[in-house]
């Protein structure tokens, strides 16, 4: 496995890594997937603003990826990133997530930030959760019942890591 910068061709099968999770999955909030033109959108503004997007790879195939971008527009939040990270679902549970997020932790600090916030949808997500803490992330609180999708309530762990 192969961990790099996400580049602009990486983009088509991001979004179908993200458009699984968002159709499938609890992890993000989003309930119709993003179009690749919307992608491309998101990836473009989070690098011109000089964050991290990051993919495993394997044989020219993505096996996930995760990027960093602000927590909050305000000044006061300058120093401060939150990480999203999408793994694609038949290699779940084989360190792709977890390669991610350390490379994801390693731009961070490099790049001269303070903090790093995981916001993890959905409590029951123990991979995610475990992930973060494996990486010294540590539980901050959990916002009960802030997200309704799949006819069911969802929570939110909050995480975070000191740089």
């Amino acid at each position: 496995m192969n961990i790099r910068n996400a580049r602009a061709e990486d983009l088509p099968q991001i979004q179908a890594i993200y458009a699984h999770h968002v159709l499938h999955g609890t992890g993000s909030f989003e309930a119709i997937p993003p179009s690749l033109e919307e992608m491309a959108k998101r990836f473009l503004d989070n690098q011109a603003s000089g964050f991290a997007w990051i993919v495993a790879e394997e044989e020219d195939r993505l096996l996930g990826y995760g990027y960093y971008g602000p927590f909050r527009a305000r000044a006061a939040y300058a120093h401060t990133v939150e990480d999203s990270v999408y793994v694609r679902d038949d290699v779940r549970g084989q360190g792709v997530g977890k390669a991610i997020v350390a490379k994801l932790v390693e731009a961070a600090q490099q790049a001269g930030f303070s903090q790093m916030l995981s916001l993890i949808g959905d409590s029951e997500n123990t991979a995610s959760i475990g992930v973060h803490a494996s990486l010294g992330f540590l539980h901050m609180g959990t916002m009960r019942k802030v997200g309704f999708k799949f006819d069911r309530w969802l929570d939110v762990v909050i995480m975070q890591k000191t740089l």
